[in-house]
């Protein structure tokens, strides 16, 4: 038996209950998890609204990350033994695996070993955070020293993920926050500059800090009808990525300037890296590198107890967080 997080209705945080169940073996490809940690994110928090990308099947249980201990194997899985440290990276329908349990049932694609230099906190932590703006950012935009990238959201766990991707690939990140309480936090946790959007005007900003030129990259997990101004921060021919929907406002489309700038924007979401073996392994390398070189590194804002799992979405739902929220098993 194992104790899962289990819900029976969409609603708020108080929907989530503790339930007992019992956890079957492994299936051919399939390993069992002993769960020493589970990674939190908005995604979860939207699925348990019935507000994601794909609808529910109830009762649904909830999860895309967590870190602990392969305790048994399906016959066909290779490259893993018993014993072994491992973490889950988002790659699946939460209508089929799910990661908020004591112990948990994952799929051979989804599992990679633990990285030695991180705790299983940390480990349960990374792979959202990083492998979402890698795959705009390192594997499609390519961005490299001489690019400007505007990252809004900013101390979101992917948002400090994208600062540090776009300064280990020598560009120049550009962090959003609405007030000055997190620039030097922001600043520290790599950003060449913070622009505190209720403060300053944004794209006058911008225009600055390029030297009249507009950024080549907007990485934008807010939409809502603050949008536009994210557009007029662009370069002629930039590319704008949209990963969220942390507005649930309409998101305005300004045509004419985007036809005017040439502009791209591309919806983006981690299945396109995540989802693809190779594609996967070419992230995980490259953030594993990253970790040794001391270029990348988890953020980890607050640990909660596996009990209190309402009362860490509830702290989610408030944005205040920086860095990652993590649940300890």
């Amino acid at each position: 038996m194992s104790r899962v997080i289990q819900f029976e209705k969409a609603g708020g945080p108080e929907v989530l209950k503790v339930v007992e169940r019992e956890v079957a073996a492994p299936g051919p490809t399939e390993l069992r998890i002993q769960v020493k940690a589970i990674g939190i994110n908005r995604a979860e928090s939207m699925w348990r609204s019935d507000n994601y990308i794909e609808p529910v099947k109830f009762p649904a249980s909830l999860g895309y990350e967590a870190a602990g201990i392969v305790d048994a194997l399906g016959k066909d899985v290779k490259g893993f033994a018993v014993g072994d440290a491992v973490n889950l990276v988002p790659s699946f329908s939460m209508n089929q695996y799910t990661t908020y349990g004591e112990v948990i049932i994952a799929p051979d694609y989804a599992v990679v070993k633990q990285p030695a230099s991180l705790s299983f906190i940390e480990g349960a932590s990374v792979w959202m955070m990083f492998v979402t703006p890698y795959g705009a950012l390192i594997e499609d935009a390519k961005v490299a020293q001489g690019d400007f990238v505007v990252i809004p959201a900013a101390s979101s766990s992917v948002g400090l993920a994208a600062i540090q991707l776009s300064r280990y690939a020598g560009a120049t990140p550009i962090a959003l926050t609405r007030t000055s309480e997190k620039r030097a936090k922001l600043l520290d946790a790599g950003a060449a500059h913070v622009i505190a959007t209720e403060e300053a005007d944004l794209v006058e900003e911008v225009k600055r800090i390029t030297g009249g030129k507009g950024a080549r990259v907007v990485f934008d997990p807010v939409g809502g009808p603050t949008f536009p101004k994210l557009i007029s921060t662009l370069a002629f021919q930039g590319t704008a990525y949209i990963y969220g929907a942390l507005s649930e406002e309409v998101t305005p489309i300004p045509l004419l300037e985007m036809i005017a700038k040439m502009v791209t924007l591309k919806a983006h979401n981690i299945w396109v890296t995540s989802g693809d073996k190779a594609r996967q392994k070419a992230a995980v390398d490259f953030v594993l590198k990253g970790f040794e070189k001391g270029a990348l590194r988890p953020v980890i804002d607050r640990v909660f107890k596996f009990e209190e799992i309402v009362e860490a979405h509830r702290y989610l739902e408030k944005n205040a967080q920086f860095g990652k929220i993590v649940v300890a098993v």
